[in-house]
């Protein structure tokens, strides 16, 4: 694709959607959704969250979580997210969580996680992408300032887990 003036607008044969279509060689140019991984960490009775430095939402709170790239499992990306964002090497467990966001072409996968070793001196600390990152008690999460509703939705799921067992990851809420 070097050059976006021979594409078009098309519905490609066989297809049902209309997608940008090279005018030369009839390359279809397919806009997938993107597919975010992160973790719910689980530390002592307590959870880990950063607070962004970067937007959409800087300055409030977030589990480890950020976009899956090229070539990448979503448990290595889930991995990786949790080191870039606070310094931190996670031992993944359960798929906890699959939500769906179509206004943002968002398929988001959620691990429960804990650190990997749980007798380092430093668990976690403050990566580039986080202005702060801590471990917080249930009832003392800044549910006000938390960044996105999936977040409200994988911290309730979590909680149930907690409380119930594993049953499967979850949903998004009816």
């Amino acid at each position: 694709m070097s050059d976006q003036t021979h594409f078009h607008r098309a519905v490609p044969p066989g297809d049902t959607h209309e997608r940008e279509v090279c005018k030369i060689c009839n390359f279809v140019n397919y806009d997938n959704p993107k597919i975010v991984v992160g973790s719910v960490v689980r530390h002592a009775g307590k959870i880990l969250l950063c607070r962004r430095a970067i937007e959409p939402r800087s300055g409030f709170w977030t589990v480890p979580a950020g976009y899956l790239e090229l070539n990448e499992t979503p448990e290595d990306g889930a991995r990786r997210e949790a080191r870039e964002e606070a310094l931190a090497d996670l031992k993944l467990g359960e798929l906890l969580a699959i939500y769906s966001v179509p206004r943002l072409s968002q398929v988001q996968l959620i691990y429960r996680a804990e650190f990997a070793d749980q007798n380092k001196a430093q668990l976690f600390g403050i990566g580039e992408e986080s202005q702060e990152v801590d471990l917080f008690e249930w009832d003392r999460i800044p549910w006000q300032d938390i960044a996105f509703p999936t977040v409200h939705w994988m911290l309730a799921q979590e909680r149930k887990v907690q409380h119930q067992g594993y049953d499967g990851p979850s949903r998004n809420p009816d």
